[in-house]
């Protein structure tokens, strides 16, 4: 984790770095104030992942000698077959453009949002797939 967290340091840097030159350049305080408070978040997790990393156990891919067996096997459960995340994108993206256009196409995009987000919850529970 400690890559992990210098990474995000020198994000942080970086960030706070363009901010300073952002905000000499244009003197605009909303820019300025987005690349500050990114910097910050960046600092935050930088700061969390090097503070977990001295009181945790190295993980196999922090340590020199480790083997190739010695990761974790199990990364998850993914369903190949879903079509469900398409139709929460579809939807979501009804929303966005009903922001923008007609508040219509914002009624329209939640309720088709409820729908694709209940077939996503219980797509194993009917069906081919059901378990």
């Amino acid at each position: 984790m400690k890559i992990e967290g210098w990474i995000f340091g020198l994000g942080a840097i970086f960030y706070l770095a363009v901010a300073g030159i952002y905000w000499y350049l244009s003197h605009d305080q909303i820019g300025t104030t987005a690349l500050i408070m990114t910097g910050a978040l960046a600092f935050l997790v930088a700061f969390y992942m090097l503070y977990t990393a001295k009181r945790v156990f190295p993980r196999p891919e922090d340590r020199l000698d480790a083997e190739v067996d010695e990761a974790d096997p199990e990364y998850g459960f993914f369903s190949p077959h879903s079509w469900w995340p398409l139709l929460v994108g579809i939807s979501a993206a009804i929303i966005g453009v009903g922001l923008i256009f007609a508040l219509w196409a914002v009624v329209l995009g939640f309720f088709f949002l409820l729908i694709a987000l209940v077939g996503w919850l219980f797509e194993y529970y009917r069906g081919e797939f059901a378990q």
